[in-house]
C-alpha cells in the first residue's frame, strides 16, 4: 500500500501520548510548541461539551431523511421525462434495489471506522491517503454542488406567489443568497439543533403529502398512471438523473459518525427506518396526484406537485405543500451543509487537509470554518442550471461511491481483523453480487452524462489530484499545520493487520 505520507519524523513518546486521537473521532491537535493554546482549546472544549450532545436514532434517521430526499419536491421532471407509470416503478423499485446495497455499506463502515469524515476513513484506510483524498473531492463537490440547487428550487416554488422571484433578477438573487447564508448560520449553532430541527420539519412538510394522499384516495384511477409522454421519446437520461439526484446520498451521514451515539446500533437501526420513511415519502404522493388528476406528462415541472394538491384539496392544500417545499428544501440545506463540513473536520482529521479545516467553535463545538469553507463554496455554483447541477452532482457522487464499494469490499477481503461490531451477513461473494447492481447503475448514469458534466467532471477530478499534491508538498515544506498523529496510528494499525494476515496466509 503507498501511504504517500511522509512519516519519516518519529514523533517523541511525549507527543505520542498526547497525540493519540479519541475513538470519537474528534479533531485532535499536533502542534505541541502552542502548549497554551492547547490548554485554552481544551478548556473551552470542556465547556462545549455541555452544549452538544450525541445523535440518537430519530434524529439520525430524518438527518439521513433530508439528505437523501426531503419530500418528493423535485422529483416532478421524472414524471415529464417518463410518464407517470415508469415514474411510480423507479420510486418503488430503486429506493430498495439501490438504497439498501449503500445502507447496508454505511451501517457496517461507519461501525468499523466511526471518526468524523466517514467514506474518506474507508478509501483511506483501503487504498491510502490519495484514494481518501480523491474520494473526499469528488463527494464534497458533489454534496456542495447538490446543496446549491435547494435555494434555486425554494425560488422556483416561491416564484408561483412572489412572481419577481420567479425569473432572474436581483429578487432571486437575493432569495438565494439571503438563504444561503442564514441557514449556514443555523448550521452553526450546533448538530444536536440542526438534527431536532429536522425531525420537526420532517413532520411539518410530510403532514400536507398524507393529506393530500388520503383526499385523492376515492379520485385515484389507475388508467391515468398508463399517460403516455406525447410527440417525443422518453428522455431517458433526465428520467434517470432525476431519479437518482432524489434517491441518492445515503452514505452521507457517515461524515459525522464521531458526533453519532453508540453508532453501531444507532446507523443501522436509523437507516433500515429511513429507507422505508423515503420510499412512502416519493411514491404515495406520486401515486396520488397522478392518479387523480388529469394533467398531462407535459405539464410536470419544477413545482406541479403544489398546483396538483390545489386540484385535489383546494388552494389552502396547494399553499401548505408550496410552504412544505421551503421547510423541505431548508432540512435538506441543513442536513447536507453539515455532512460536508464534518467531512472536511474529518480529512483535517486524517491529514489530508489543514488543521485549521478541524477547529471547532468554543461554545457550539461545531466545526466553523469547515462550515463557512462549504457555504462559500455553495454560494460559488449556486447560479448554474438547475439540470447541470442535478448532472454534475450525480456524475461526482457516481465516480465517488463506485470507489467507496471497492473499498468496502477491499476491506472485507484484506482486513477480516478489522473489529465491525455492525456485520453484514453475507460472504464476500454475496456481497460483490449486492454491490454489482448499484454500480451498474452507476457507470450507467456516467455514460450516459453529457459532454459538459464530462468536461467538469475532468477538471474537478484533476483539481483532487492536485490538491493532493499540493498538501502533500504544503506538508513536507511546513508551510501549514496538519494534524499527524492520526495517520500515524492509522499505519501502525494496518501494518499491524498486515503482519497479521501474512501470517495467517502462512498457516
Amino acid at each position: 500500500m503507498d501511504q504517500e505520507i511522509q512519516l519519516t519524523k518519529q514523533p517523541s513518546q511525549r507527543q505520542q501520548k498526547q497525540e493519540l486521537p479519541p475513538e470519537d473521532g474528534t479533531a485532535v491537535q499536533d502542534h505541541t510548541s502552542q502548549d497554551q493554546q492547547q490548554q485554552r482549546e481544551q478548556a473551552g472544549g470542556d465547556a462545549g461539551r455541555h452544549h452538544r450532545s450525541k445523535l440518537t436514532v430519530l434524529p439520525l434517521v430524518f438527518l439521513i431523511y433530508f439528505e437523501v430526499a426531503g419530500g418528493p419536491y423535485g422529483s416532478e421532471r421524472a414524471v415529464r421525462a417518463a410518464g407517470p407509470l415508469f415514474t411510480l416503478l423507479g420510486f418503488l423499485v430503486f429506493p430498495f434495489l439501490w438504497g439498501v446495497p449503500e445502507s447496508l455499506v454505511t451501517a457496517e463502515l461507519s461501525a468499523a471506522l466511526p471518526g468524523n469524515g466517514g467514506f474518506v476513513r474507508w478509501a483511506d484506510r483501503a487504498f491510502g491517503p490519495l484514494a481518501g483524498s480523491l474520494l473526499g473531492t469528488w463527494k464534497y463537490l458533489s454534496c456542495v454542488i447538490n446543496i446549491a440547487a435547494y435555494p434555486a428550487l425554494v425560488a422556483d416554488y416561491l416564484g408561483q406567489v412572489i412572481p419577481a422571484v420567479a425569473g432572474p433578477g436581483r429578487a432571486r438573487t437575493g432569495t438565494v443568497v439571503g438563504m444561503t447564508v442564514l441557514l449556514s448560520f443555523v448550521n452553526y449553532t450546533g448538530l444536536s439543533i440542526v438534527g431536532w430541527g429536522a425531525v420537526a420539519l420532517g413532520f411539518v412538510s410530510l403532514a400536507p403529502f398524507v393529506l393530500m394522499t388520503g383526499i385523492a384516495m376515492p379520485k385515484m384511477r389507475p388508467r391515468r398512471w398508463a399517460a403516455q409522454v406525447k410527440g417525443r421519446n422518453k428522455d431517458w437520461r433526465l428520467f434517470f438523473n432525476t431519479l437518482f439526484w432524489n434517491l441518492n446520498y445515503w452514505d452521507s451521514a457517515s461524515t459525522m459518525a464521531g458526533e453519532v451515539e453508540r453508532p453501531e446500533r444507532t446507523f443501522p437501526r436509523a437507516l433500515a427506518v429511513a429507507v422505508v420513511l423515503i420510499a412512502a415519502s416519493y411514491l404515495l404522493p406520486l401515486m396520488a396526484a397522478t392518479g387523480a388528476t388529469d394533467s398531462p406528462p407535459e405539464a410536470w415541472e419544477n413545482g406541479y406537485l403544489a398546483d396538483a394538491a390545489g386540484i385535489i384539496g383546494g388552494a389552502w392544500l396547494k399553499y401548505w405543500i408550496e410552504a412544505g417545499a421551503v421547510l423541505s428544501s431548508i432540512g435538506m440545506f441543513e442536513a447536507q451543509l453539515s455532512s460536508g463540513a464534518y467531512q472536511l473536520l474529518g480529512m483535517a482529521d486524517l491529514g489530508l487537509l489543514p488543521a485549521v479545516l478541524a477547529r471547532r467553535a468554543t461554545r457550539f463545538r461545531t466545526p466553523w470554518v469547515a462550515i463557512a469553507a462549504s457555504a462559500a463554496v455553495t454560494l460559488a455554483v449556486s447560479f448554474l442550471s438547475f439540470d447541470d447541477v442535478v448532472a454534475s452532482a450525480n456524475f461526482l457522487y457516481s465516480l465517488g461511491t463506485l470507489l467507496e464499494f471497492a473499498a468496502f469490499l477491499w476491506l472485507r477481503a484484506r482486513r477480516p481483523d478489522l473489529k465491525r461490531p455492525y456485520r453484514v451477513p453475507l460472504p464476500l461473494p454475496a456481497l460483490a453480487a449486492m454491490c454489482a447492481l448499484p454500480s451498474a447503475f452507476l457507470a450507467y448514469v456516467c455514460v450516459v452524462a453529457g459532454w459538459r458534466v464530462f468536461a467538469l467532471a475532468g477538471a474537478l477530478t484533476a483539481l483532487g489530484v492536485g490538491l493532493h499534491g499540493a498538501m502533500k508538498l504544503c506538508r513536507s515544506r511546513e508551510w501549514l499545520r496538519f494534524n499527524t498523529a492520526v495517520v500515524a496510528v492509522a499505519a501502525e494499525e494496518d501494518h499491524r493487520g498486515c503482519v497479521s494476515a501474512g501470517a495467517g496466509d502462512r498457516v
